[in-house]
C-alpha cells in the first residue's frame, strides 16, 4: 500500500494505506524513485532512503501558490494536494461574493491551519485571513508560503494557538466570520500541551465555531483524514454549525487522480473527506 509521486523535481515513494490495488506500473518503474520513505515502528517517525542526491528542502508551484517543501522525518511535506478542489471553490465563493456585494471586508478562519493552503487561497481571493495552528513551527512554514505565494502583505493574522481554546474566546467576545475552514487531526497537542481527541473535542468545538459564523457567512469547509470517517459521517458533523441556514451542503472524498495519458482511464486515490456548506446566492 503505497503510492509513486513526482514532487517538483524528484520522484518519491510513500505509504498510502486507501491504495489497495493493482499497481498499472511495473517494479523498474517504481525502482526509479530517488527516495522511498518508511514508516518507524513506534511514534519517532519513520526514515527516507534516497538512491539519488535529494535537496529534502524545495520549493514548488502547486494550485497557483508556491510552496516551500520538507521531506519530514514523519513522511509529511507539507502539500496535501487533495485539497485541489477546495481551494478553487474557496476562492471562487469569495470572488463571487466580493463582485456581488463590493465588499472587501470578508474574513476567514482557518483552525488546524497547518501549512496554510486553505488560507492562501483565500487571502488570494481578497479575504482577510486568521491562521491558526498549535505548532510555531508550522505557522513559521506558511508564513514562509505565504512570502513565496507573493501574498506577504495581505491581511492575514498568524497566530499560534489552541483551536478549542481560541474558538471559546471568540465566542465569548462576540467576534464572528464570514467563513471558517477547519481540518482537525485524530490526534493533536496545543501549544502547552492540550489534548485534542477527535472523538471527545470534535463536537464541542463544531458547536462554539456555529456561534462564530457571521449572519453573512458565505461557507464552511470541514474536512477531515481520520480513518472510520466517511462523506455521511461529516456531512452530519457539519450540520451542527449550519444546521437551519439556507445554502448547499455537499460531501465527498477528497482524491488524488493518477497521471495518465488517457485521462478517462486514471483511477482515483482516496485521500480523506470533506463537507462544506455554501451560503444561497
Amino acid at each position: 500500500m503505497r503510492k509513486l509521486e513526482r514532487i517538483g523535481p524528484y520522484l518519491l515513494v510513500r505509504p498510502s494505506l486507501q491504495a489497495i490495488w493493482q499497481p498499472r506500473l511495473i517494479d523498474s518503474d517504481w525502482q526509479r524513485a530517488d527516495g522511498v520513505y518508511e514508516r518507524g515502528a513506534d511514534e519517532d517517525g519513520g526514515r527516507w532512503r534516497f538512491s539519488h542526491k535529494v535537496n529534502r528542502e524545495f520549493e514548488v508551484l502547486f494550485g497557483n501558490l508556491q510552496f516551500h517543501i520538507k521531506l519530514t522525518n514523519f513522511g509529511h511535506m507539507g502539500l496535501f494536494a487533495e485539497q485541489l478542489d477546495n481551494w478553487n471553490w474557496m476562492r471562487d465563493a469569495i470572488r463571487a461574493r466580493m463582485k456581488h456585494t463590493n465588499d472587501r471586508n470578508l474574513y476567514v478562519l482557518n483552525l488546524f491551519g497547518y501549512t496554510g493552503g486553505s488560507t492562501l487561497a483565500c487571502s488570494q481571493a481578497g479575504a482577510h485571513c486568521v491562521h491558526l495552528d498549535a505548532a510555531r513551527g508550522v505557522v513559521d512554514w506558511a508564513r514562509k508560503n505565504a512570502q513565496l505565494s507573493g501574498l506577504t502583505d495581505r491581511p492575514i493574522r498568524w497566530l499560534v494557538d489552541d483551536a478549542v481554546k481560541f474558538v471559546k474566546r471568540e465566542e465569548r467576545r462576540g467576534h464572528t466570520y464570514q467563513a471558517i475552514i477547519l481540518d482537525p487531526p485524530s490526534f493533536g497537542r496545543g501549544p502547552k500541551g492540550e489534548v485534542f481527541k477527535i472523538e471527545d473535542d470534535l463536537a464541542p468545538l463544531l458547536q462554539a465555531c456555529r456561534s462564530l459564523l457571521a449572519d453573512d457567512a458565505l461557507f464552511v469547509l470541514y474536512s477531515c483524514h481520520t480513518p472510520g470517517f466517511t462523506p455521511i459521517t461529516v456531512r452530519n458533523q457539519l450540520d451542527i454549525v449550519v444546521g437551519g441556514r439556507g445554502g448547499a451542503v455537499e460531501a465527498g472524498e477528497m482524491t488524488i487522480p493518477e497521471q495518465q495519458p488517457n485521462a478517462a482511464r486514471a483511477r482515483l486515490l482516496p485521500s480523506g473527506v470533506y463537507a462544506r456548506w455554501l451560503a444561497a446566492t
